[in-house]
Parts: C-alpha cells; sequence; structure tokens
C-alpha cells in the first residue's frame, strides 16, 4: 500500500472534507480525490461517506484511520528531525492568538526558545479566525479560550485566567468599597460608565452572570476592541471594566485601578493551545506547545 496514499487518507480524515485536506497537503481537490478512490479500490471498501457538507468516515475509515495515523505521524517526525539530530531551532513556528494575551504572555515565554534560534512569525485574531487559519494550514500553533469541533484540530488547557471587576479610585471610592458593594448588590454598579471590548459586553456579561447570576442592563461607553485599551480608559476614569488579572496586575499593584469586588470564587476563562491533529510530530512545534505548557505553570 502507498504511503502517500495513507498519508491523504488520514489528512482527510481529520479533516473532515477532501478541500480542506487538499490545501494543508498542498495538492488539488482532484488529486485527493483520486487518491482516495484508489485506496478504496485497492481496499475494496468505501472509506468516506460523501455529504453536503463534506465527508463522514465509515467504520473501516475510522479502523483504518485509527491503526495508522500513530505510525504516520512518528514517520514524519522522524523526518523532520533528520538524521542527525533535532533540526527544530532551524525552523519557523507560525503562531496566532488573541491579541493581549499572546502579546504579554505567549511571545515572551518564547523568547529563550528564539535565541536558540526558532524564528517565530505572530497574526492575532478572534477565536474563529484562529481556527479557520489553522485548519487552512496558515497557523502551526493557536492559542484561544475555546475548544474546537472535529477531528482535525486538537486541545490542550494551557491556563486559567481570573477576571477582575476594576474602576478608577475615584469611581471606588463613590461607591463605598467592596463590603458596601457587596451589600448593595450589582443595582451599585448600574450608574457607572462600562469600557468594553465589544458591543455585546463579552467580559461584563461573563462576570455579571458569575458574580450576580444576572445580565448587565447597560451599553458600553466606550467600546474598544483590545483590552489593553479597555485598561488605559478605565485608569482614567472613563468607568468600569472586567480585565484579566494577569493584564491589569501591575495598575491594581500602582492603585491606578481598584478592584471593586472580590468574590470568593472569581470567574475564569480557560486558554486552550490548539494544532492541527497529528503537528506535534513536528519537533519545532511540539517544542514550542511543551514549553508553552511548562512556563504557563507560573501564569
Amino acid at each position: 500500500m502507498d504511503l502517500a496514499l495513507l498519508r491523504t487518507f488520514v489528512a482527510v480524515h481529520r479533516a473532515g472534507s477532501f478541500t480542506r485536506a487538499a490545501g494543508l497537503l498542498g495538492l488539488s481537490q482532484p488529486a485527493v480525490t483520486g487518491q482516495i478512490r484508489t485506496l478504496e479500490r485497492q481496499l475494496g471498501r468505501p472509506l468516506f461517506l460523501r455529504t453536503a457538507r463534506g465527508v463522514v468516515p465509515t467504520t473501516v475509515g475510522d479502523e483504518l484511520a485509527h491503526k495508522a495515523a500513530p505510525h504516520l505521524d512518528a514517520l514524519v517526525e522522524i523526518t523532520e528531525a533528520g538524521l542527525d539530530g533535532d533540526r527544530s531551532a532551524l525552523r519557523t513556528l507560525h503562531l496566532a492568538g488573541l491579541p493581549e494575551f499572546t502579546a504579554l504572555r505567549v511571545l515572551p515565554a518564547l523568547t529563550t526558545l528564539v535565541t536558540q534560534g526558532l524564528a517565530v512569525r505572530c497574526a492575532f485574531g478572534s477565536t474563529e479566525e484562529l481556527f479557520e487559519g489553522l485548519g487552512a494550514g496558515h497557523h502551526d500553533l493557536v492559542i484561544t479560550t475555546a475548544r474546537p469541533r472535529g477531528r482535525l484540530l486538537t486541545a490542550t488547557p494551557l491556563c486559567d485566567e481570573e477576571h477582575v471587576l476594576v474602576a478608577a479610585p475615584r469611581w471606588a471610592a463613590r461607591l463605598g468599597g467592596p463590603a458596601v458593594l457587596q451589600v448593595k448588590g450589582v443595582r451599585a454598579l448600574e450608574a457607572l460608565p462600562v469600557v468594553e471590548v465589544h458591543e455585546s459586553l463579552p467580559m461584563v456579561t461573563r462576570y455579571w452572570s458569575a458574580v450576580f447570576d444576572t445580565r448587565p442592563v447597560t451599553a458600553g461607553t466606550i467600546i474598544a476592541p483590545d483590552l489593553r485599551a479597555v485598561l488605559a480608559c478605565v485608569a482614567e476614569g472613563a468607568g468600569l471594566g472586567v480585565l484579566p488579572r494577569y493584564l491589569c496586575m501591575d495598575a491594581l499593584d500602582a492603585g491606578e485601578v481598584v478592584a471593586l469586588l472580590n468574590p470568593p470564587v472569581p470567574p475564569l476563562r480557560t486558554y486552550f493551545l490548539v494544532v492541527r491533529t497529528g503537528a506535534l510530530a513536528l519537533p519545532h512545534i511540539a517544542r514550542a506547545h511543551e514549553w508553552l505548557l511548562r512556563a504557563a505553570v507560573d501564569w
């Protein structure tokens, strides 16, 4: 059996689409279709069922993928590493993630690998854009706050970030401090302007739901699609905001912003490292993946 046919088969099985697999393999869609048909003729069994949204593996296809994929991944690892040792430091890592966390946490953590020769190309985007780019082969490794669906992408939990409700000291003084706010509840916050990253108030809504078991009733006063901009506006007294603790920690220590509440169980959001299934067979991706998991222990 031709290994090239098996490689194409595994790519289609993981991608769930001839088109997506063709993009990942650098082949045309007719070439991928032809290779799958050839493999099906050799086996005498159908491997996929065609649907309007792509392909679904048959039970025979699932069995073959389960048996073949680990061995193909191991062969890729051998060929990528070479016969004279690990060449991962000579490769370029195409990284993508949410802008603030990637800029302040992920990229600095990769500095040691960069000094050892790893090159990095970074892109920012929304979770949907990151998944689409990874599936299309534009990125090697992405950092998101959602788990992908399907078999094409594999996610590993990286770390949790704590969300903090903050405002400038003058707003905190007007509210009377966390103890008073705890008694008055969410209604005490309704008069404060809100600084957010989107009109839908994703950060504030998540916090309100977790802490107050309700949804915010106010609209955003300032909408800026970057949490660093939200922090700057909040520190200047523009209103309240909900921010990751890692991002506002220095401002809290300096007294530029104040935590309006200290709930016993603060809202958390999980970050994931996401790769195309099988990509960790490539040494430079596996090395960056492992390095970030180790670094995240201190985050």
